[in-house]
């Protein structure tokens, strides 16, 4: 998915912006969702991530709060994100 410049309504850099990734839930989803964002936004706060399971365990959501710098860094993730075998939304 392409991003039009033109249609970004985010200033950059943007602070505190959330990332959540649902996927399945295993032992070491949080830990690949972690290491592609320490990839793509260096420092983030790690104190801030968030992990909630679903209601009946199968599935788990990871949000983490990032310093935005552009949109090609959030593409980034975007895709590096959604290459992970058990991630099933990015939002």
């Amino acid at each position: 998915m392409a991003v039009d410049e033109n249609s970004v309504k985010i200033e950059f850099p943007c602070e505190n912006y959330p990332i959540k990734v649902m996927g399945t839930a295993t032992a070491s989803y949080r830990e690949a969702v972690l290491n592609v964002m320490e990839v793509h936004a260096h420092g983030f706060d790690a104190s801030r991530v968030t992990v909630r399971d679903s209601s009946k365990g199968t599935f788990q959501s990871v949000t983490v709060f990032i310093t935005a710098t552009g949109s090609e860094q959030l593409q980034a993730i975007f895709d590096d994100l959604k290459k992970l075998p058990e991630t099933k939304m990015v939002l």
